[in-house]
C-alpha cells in the first residue's frame, strides 16, 4: 500500500498513510524545525541578493564618498532586474544539478556562487562588475529551487508542511530586510563584505542536517533512509520509523516498475503536460504569481528607497524603508501561524482584495493633490530616478504637502497585507497542486514563470511612472488585484491539510474537495476529509466530474 492510501486500523478508523503513529508533540517536530531552519539559511542569503539592489541604486545613481560607479537610467533599470531575468535559467538547471548529488549538497553547493558574487559587488569598479554579480545571484538563486522544495515535502509530516513551506518565504522577506537595515549603518560595499558570512553559516548549518529520506531510497541507501528518518521523527528508535520507509520504498519500486513495464516513451511522459490535471494548476500557481508581482509589492521592495522619496514621505527615506521591511515580516508571520487554522483560501482572496484597495488609494491620493496645488511635490519627470537626483538637503526638508502622511501609510498596509497570503501562497501552492508526474516539472516551469513576471513588473516601473504617474500606475496595480479576487475565488481550491492524492484527484476531475481545513489532532483521526470530498462543495474551484468515484 503506498503512503498515499488510507491505512486501516484494528479499531476500524482510517488514516492517512502520511499519519502513522508518531506523536505529534514539540519533540518530533523540533528537528523538522531545525533542519528546515537549516536550509531558511540559504533562503535569507537569496533575500539578500534580492535586497542588496535597494541601497546600490541610489549609491550609483548619485555617487558620493569617492564611489567609482556612475550609472545611468537605463543601467539601473537592469541593476532592478537583471537577477530576476536569469532566475528561470537556473530553475531549469536545478532539477539536473539535484538528482545526482542530493538536496543538501545541492543547497550547499548552491552557495559557491553566492559567495562569489559577494566578493565581486564588494570590489566592482566598472558596471559590467555589477551586472556580472546579478548573473551570479540569479542563476543560484534558481539552482536552488529543486534542492529547497523537495527538501521541505520530502522531510515534513503533512500537518507541518504548509507553515513550514512558508517559512521559506518569509526568510527571503528577512533577507531583504537585513539589507534595509544593513544600509543605514553600513556602506553597501560594507554590506556586501557582510553578506559573505551569512553564505559561510548556511553551508555550516546544512552539514549538521540529514538528507532527505526519499532521494536516499532512490539511491538505495536503505540504512542510511532508515537513520535520516530516525533524526526527523524525534531522534526516535529503528522500529518507530519502519512502516514509514517501507512506504517509500514501496512507493520508489512502484515508480520502477510503472517504468518497466509501461516503457513510457518521450511522447507519451510530455502528454501529462497537456492535460487538464496539470494545465489547470500551472495556470493557478502562474496567475497567482502573476498577481503577486503586479500587486505593486514588487516594485515597492525593489524602489522602495526611491518611491518613499519621491511621495515625500515625513520621516527619512531610510527609516521609512525599513519599517516597510518591518512590515513585510510582520505579514509573512501572520501567514505562518494562521494559515494551519484559516487555510490557503481565505487569506488569498482577503489579501489579494486588502492589497488592491490600498492600490486604488494611493492612486487616488495622486490624483487629489495634483487637483489641489500639490503638484511641485508630486511631478516626477523622469520616473523614479528624478528623486533619486535629489540633494540630500532636498530629502530631508519638511514637506510641503500636510498629507504626506497618507501614500506611506497606505504602502505600509500594502507590504503587510499582500504579505499576509498573496505573496507567500504561489510558493505554497507550487509543491501541492500538481500531480506525481509532473510535480518537479511543474514546480520548475511555474516558478520560471513568477520569476519572469518579477523581471516585467521592475523593468517596465520606471516606463510606467514616466508615462502613466503615480495614480495610473497604482490604478493598475489596484485593477489587477480586484481582477485577480475574481479569477482566485473560481479557481483556487482549499489545500490545507489535504492529500496530496487528493488534490491531484481534484484536478483531474475524480473527485472534489471541501473547504474545510484539516486540522491535526493528536492520536488516530477519521478520514474527515475524504468524507467531505465525498458530500461535495458549493466552493466553484471544486466542481469537478464525480463519475469516477
Amino acid at each position: 500500500m503506498s503512503r498515499e492510501k488510507a491505512m486501516v486500523f484494528a479499531d476500524g478508523e482510517n488514516k492517512t498513510g502520511d499519519e502513522y503513529t508518531y506523536k505529534k508533540d514539540f519533540r518530533t517536530a523540533l528537528p523538522q524545525f531545525l533542519a528546515v531552519s537549516a536550509k531558511n539559511l540559504l533562503l535569507l542569503g537569496y533575500g539578500m541578493t534580492l535586497g542588496i539592489s535597494t541601497i546600490l541604486m541610489p549609491a550609483v545613481q548619485n555617487p558620493t564618498n569617492g564611489e567609482v560607479l556612475h550609472l545611468n537610467k537605463s543601467e539601473i533599470s537592469w541593476i532592478s532586474s537583471i537577477n530576476l531575468i536569469m532566475v528561470p535559467l537556473g530553475c531549469a538547471l536545478s532539477g539536473v544539478v539535484t538528482a545526482p548529488i542530493g538536496r543538501r549538497r545541492a543547497m550547499q553547493m548552491v552557495n559557491v556562487p553566492f559567495f562569489i558574487a559577494w566578493l565581486i559587488f564588494h570590489f566592482s569598479t566598472t558596471t559590467g562588475h555589477l551586472y556580472g554579480a546579478l548573473f551570479l545571484t540569479g542563476l543560484a538563486g534558481g539552482l536552488l529551487e529543486a534542492p529547497v522544495l523537495t527538501y521541505v515535502a520530502e522531510i515534513t509530516q503533512p500537518h507541518l508542511r504548509g507553515a513550514f513551506t512558508a517559512t521559506s518565504s518569509l526568510c527571503i522577506i528577512l533577507g531583504v530586510f537585513t539589507q534595509f537595515l544593513f544600509g543605514i549603518f553600513m556602506y553597501w560595499r560594507t554590506v556586501a563584505l557582510v553578506n559573505i558570512a551569512f553564505t559561510i553559516l548556511a553551508v555550516i548549518a546544512l552539514c549538521f542536517v540529514p538528507e532527505s529520506p526519499h532521494w536516499l531510497v532512490s539511491k538505495k541507501r536503505h540504512e542510511e533512509a532508515r537513520k535520516s528518518l530516525q533524526w526527523l521523527r524525534g531522534w526516535t528508535t529503528p522500529s518507530a520509523v519502519e512502516q514509514e520507509l517501507r512506504d517509500i520504498q514501496v512507493l520508489f519500486q512502484r515508480e520502477k516498475k510503472d517504468l518497466t513495464d509501461v516503457d513510457e516513451t518521450m511522447a507519451e511522459k510530455m502528454s501529462y503536460y497537456v492535460r487538464k490535471s496539470f494545465l489547470l494548476p500551472f495556470f493557478l500557481v502562474s496567475f497567482t504569481f502573476f498577481v503577486g508581482h503586479f500587486s505593486g509589492m514588487t516594485t515597492l521592495q525593489t524602489y522602495a528607497v526611491s518611491i518613499f522619496q519621491m511621495l515625500k514621505a515625513p520621516i527619512d527615506k531610510y527609516y521609512a524603508t525599513l519599517i516597510l521591511g518591518v512590515l513585510q515580516i510582520v505579514g509573512a508571520c501572520a501567514c505562518v501561524l494562521l494559515i494551519h487554522y484559516t487555510g490557503k483560501r481565505p487569506l488569498t482572496l482577503l489579501s489579494t482584495a486588502g492589497a488592491g484597495v490600498c492600490c486604488f488609494l494611493v492612486a487616488i491620493y495622486d490624483i487629489y493633490i495634483k487637483m489641489n496645488g500639490f503638484t511641485e511635490n508630486m511631478e516626477v519627470t523622469n520616473g523614479t530616478l528624478t528623486a533619486i537626483n535629489a540633494t540630500s538637503a532636498d530629502m530631508l526638508e519638511e514637506p510641503r504637502n500636510p498629507y504626506s502622511w497618507i501614500p506611506m501609510t497606505l504602502l505600509m498596509l500594502l507590504a503587510f497585507i499582500s504579505h499576509t497570503g498573496l505573496r507567500l501562497m504561489p510558493w505554497i501552492l507550487v509543491g501541492e497542486v500538481f500531480s506525481a508526474k509532473t510535480r518537479s516539472g511543474g514546480a520548475g516551469f511555474s516558478s520560471g514563470i513568477g520569476y519572469i513576471f518579477g523581471f516585467l513588473t521592475n523593468k517596465m516601473y520606471i516606463s510606467m511612472v514616466d508615462t502613466l504617474s503615480i495614480w495610473g500606475t497604482y490604478g493598475f496595480y489596484g485593477i489587477v488585484c480586484f481582477v485577480g479576487v475574481v479569477v482566485l475565488y473560481f479557481i483556487l481550491p482549499e489545500t490545507e491539510g489535504k492529500r496530496l492524492n487528493d488534490i491531484e484527484n481534484h484536478y483531474a476531475g475524480k473527485t472534489k474537495l471541501s473547504n474545510q481545513v484539516y486540522k491535526s489532532q493528536k492520536g488516530p483521526q477519521k478520514d474527515v476529509t475524504r468524507m467531505h470530498d465525498l458530500k461535495g462543495s458549493t466552493n466553484p474551484a471544486f466542481e469537478g466530474d464525480t463519475s469516477k468515484l
